[in-house]
């Protein structure tokens, strides 16, 4: 079976203790922020994704695939 209630509180008050609340506090705050980074670069994403497929319909839906290579002078 899975802990109980009473295990459950015993071990936050343990990591409270070890920890502090301001360390506990931050650490969720910072959770909270990276969270919040991760769905706008997936909001992001996904709206790249539409902008590039809107493109391609105004075009006629055609892609066109291109190798871009260099040449770099060498002096000797």
């Amino acid at each position: 079976m899975g802990p109980s209630i009473w295990q459950l509180l015993i071990v936050l008050v343990i990591v409270l203790l070890l920890f502090g609340t301001k360390r506990m506090r931050n650490l969720g705050s910072d959770l909270g922020s990276a969270i919040k980074g991760f769905r706008k670069a997936v909001n992001d994403g996904e709206k790249d994704a539409d902008t590039k497929t809107d493109k391609e319909i105004e075009n006629g839906g055609q892609t066109i695939d291109v190798e871009v290579t260099s040449k770099e002078n060498e002096k000797v």
